[in-house]
């Protein structure tokens, strides 16, 4: 039991090593954002460079992974005001998102609603279910955690970071603002 504990915490360590980490678009996996753009602009991956954020060459995809990299440096506001630029804001990904963003700023209800859509949209969705998971610990909700929990091995999470770092917040109380 210790040893699995053991293992479990070092697999997560390792695996959340740098802040700087992401969950990246289209999977569960921490993606490094190597580019921080100054207040209003925008990585832009065609460009390569940083652009005002009402750049019309920007992506969805760009806006995205500058929006995950403010709302992991705690800079939520700005965050959001990406996200209200997106072209698509039902996607399940944006709507994660707009689910992560409000819990971070204490809006907890409101995150729950934002998850809630994203998994109506997309089941599968271990980002989304690892960020529920996690608000449910915020309120000391442990059970509907570890439902959450179980729905992410369920779809095949087994080793993930969805997975590990809902299991370590059920078993610390503490989350990831990644």
């Amino acid at each position: 039991m210790t040893i699995t504990r053991g293992l479990i915490s070092i697999a997560l360590a390792t695996s959340l090593a740098s802040p700087l980490f992401a969950a990246g678009s289209g999977s569960s996996e921490p993606k490094p954002k190597t580019v921080t753009c100054t207040k209003g602009n925008v990585f832009s991956e065609s460009k390569g460079k940083c652009v005002p954020q009402q750049d019309s060459s920007l992506t969805d995809e760009d806006r995205i992974e500058e929006l995950r990299a403010l709302a992991y440096a705690g800079r939520t506001a700005e965050a959001q005001a990406l996200l209200a630029a997106l072209s698509d804001q039902t996607s399940d990904q944006a709507l994660t998102y707009w689910g992560f963003t409000h819990r971070k700023l204490g809006n907890v209800d409101v995150s729950l609603i934002f998850y809630d859509k994203a998994l109506t949209q997309n089941p599968n969705n271990l980002l989304a279910r690892s960020y529920l998971g996690q608000a449910h610990v915020e309120s000391g909700r442990l059970d509907l955690a570890r439902l959450q929990l179980q729905e992410i091995r369920d779809r095949g999470g087994d080793g993930g970071w969805p997975e590990l770092a809902l299991s370590e917040a059920i078993r610390t109380g503490t989350t990831f603002n990644y």
